[in-house]
């Protein structure tokens, strides 16, 4: 004879006996666990967290963040993976006159493994409407985002020729362009644009601000013991001219450090 208790669940925990005496946990159909006569426990697949349950409320890490710099990264003892977020260096924004902003650094994780280069510099003003500096890109990753672009200048004959904004980067802090006759915004968050220097009305023209980095992010089952590392420097801003652009800001390597 064989009894069924809640035979009509299809999903969670499902208890049945048999003739042998004995009993076996199921979930769906599909045993799960039995114990037979003689109390000998057998595990067939691993039983499902209860509805509504979260498993685990924490779980063991540590975190290491490099904001500059150059070295060797070291994978702590008993670490069984890491979480890697890292992006390279924003652009620097155009100064209003002739000098543009310099491509931020590229940020690196391992020889040859992990890549986020820094965004682009954005033009001076004497290119009519600066050109706004491009994202960097990424390679490597689990995801890979290209970062976004700066915003371009304005001409001088435009009523308020005020600078192009910074490209964001995901860690945001990007900043804003010049007003006119004004200069160009300093980037405040990691791997974010600075801003393209104003203009001046029917003299100057607008410059372009400068491109947000790269960005990435990286699951790495059992690390090896030592990872070489590189954080890119945030790209200067156009250095002279009648009003000089916004620095872009450094990149930045967050590693989390998982123990189960």
């Amino acid at each position: 004879m064989t009894a069924s208790i809640n035979a009509n669940l299809t999903t969670g925990v499902v208890v049945t006996s048999d003739t042998s005496g004995a009993l076996a946990l199921q979930t769906a159909g599909t045993t799960a666990l039995t114990i037979s006569s003689a109390q000998a426990v057998s595990l067939t697949n691993a039983l499902p967290v209860a509805s509504g349950g979260t498993g685990l409320t924490t779980v063991p890490h540590t975190v290491q963040v490099f904001t500059s710099g150059s070295g060797t990264y070291t994978t702590p003892a008993n670490c069984k993976a890491i979480f890697i977020r890292m992006v390279g260096g924003g652009g620097g924004g155009g100064a209003s006159a002739t000098n543009s902003g310099t491509t931020g650094g590229t940020t690196t994780f391992g020889t040859a493994l992990l890549s986020a280069t820094g965004g682009g510099g954005g033009q001076h003003g004497a290119q009519i409407g600066g050109t706004a500096g491009t994202g960097g890109t990424a390679t490597g990753g689990d995801l890979n985002v290209t970062g976004s672009t700066g915003g371009a200048g304005f001409e001088a004959s435009t009523a308020s020729p005020t600078g192009g904004i910074g490209g964001n980067s995901v860690f945001g802090g990007a900043s804003t362009g010049g007003l006119k006759s004004a200069a160009g915004s300093n980037a405040l968050g990691y791997g974010s644009g600075g801003g393209g220097a104003g203009g001046a009305v029917g003299a100057l023209n607008s410059a372009g601000g400068g491109g947000a980095g790269g960005y990435l992010e990286k699951t790495i089952n059992s690390p090896s013991a030592t990872y070489s590392y590189a954080v890119g420097a945030g790209g200067a801003g156009g250095p002279a001219g009648s009003f000089v652009g916004g620095n872009g800001y450094v990149g930045v390597i967050v590693v989390m450090e998982y123990y189960v």
